[in-house]
């Protein structure tokens, strides 16, 4: 935690103590969505060092919010889990995130897209279950972007994690979605729709019919999406 606290005895300074430390609200979304292993943090927070990962994952430990456990079956491989404190932060991150999403601007948001952080989102609420009960392959082309971060892939399988690629998987593709950066962060964020994105010739969809149009089923948005904006 911060070498030097605010010294009052009120539960607001002394919580703000304990969250209010760079990326730590950030590394406690990834934590509640279900990130536990030092590499997945990594990902969802792709713009942190590896070393203050490992600082705030400690200090998260020291104030009981996480603990560090051997992964079952997997000797010498570690994950991180909240406890029941940690749990309990749930209401609190969502309701900065909804505060976030009602009250910044579109625009500012907008300055701040991020294929990598972006697309690990989507994997996370990517619903397998209207899909079909085989391995599906989704590739999300990034038109405007450079070749080496152009390229994602989606590998949906029963009863395992949604897998994001970034190097071709070698499987063939179901479902192909070109589009730009901007454009899936709109639709990420619910500022727009997919319809409206195909309408505006913004988004193209190709391949599997069926995975076509059901995606509004299996693609869902990011839960802030919901929360009406209160500013342009």
């Amino acid at each position: 935690m911060p070498d030097s606290g605010y010294n009052q005895f009120c539960p607001v300074a002394m919580a703000a103590e304990v969250l209010g430390a760079r990326w730590t609200l950030l590394l406690l979304r990834e934590l509640l969505v279900g990130s536990a292993r030092f590499n997945d943090l990594r990902r969802g927070v792709p713009r942190m060092s590896p070393a203050l990962l490992s600082k705030r994952l400690k200090d998260l430990e020291t104030a009981g919010i996480v603990t560090r456990c051997e992964a079952s079956g997997e000797p010498g491989v570690f994950e991180y889990q909240l406890t029941n404190a940690g749990r309990d932060l749930r209401k609190v991150v969502e309701e900065v995130g909804n505060w976030g999403q009602r009250w910044i601007e579109t625009a500012a948001t907008l300055e701040h897209l991020d294929p990598e952080l972006l697309m690990w989102d989507i994997r996370h609420n990517i619903d397998p279950r209207p899909m079909p009960r085989r391995r599906t392959t989704i590739q999300i082309i990034f038109k405007d972007l450079a070749k080496s971060r152009q390229n994602w892939w989606l590998v949906v399988q029963p009863a395992r994690d949604v897998d994001l690629c970034s190097v071709e998987p070698g499987f063939d593709v179901d479902l192909y979605l070109s589009t730009d950066l901007r454009t899936m962060t709109e639709i990420w964020m619910g500022y727009t729709t997919i319809a409206r994105a195909k309408e505006q010739s913004k988004l193209f969809i190709s391949g599997n019919r069926q995975l076509e149009t059901s995606i509004r089923s299996w693609f869902t948005l990011s839960p802030f999406a919901k929360v009406e904006k209160l500013v342009a």
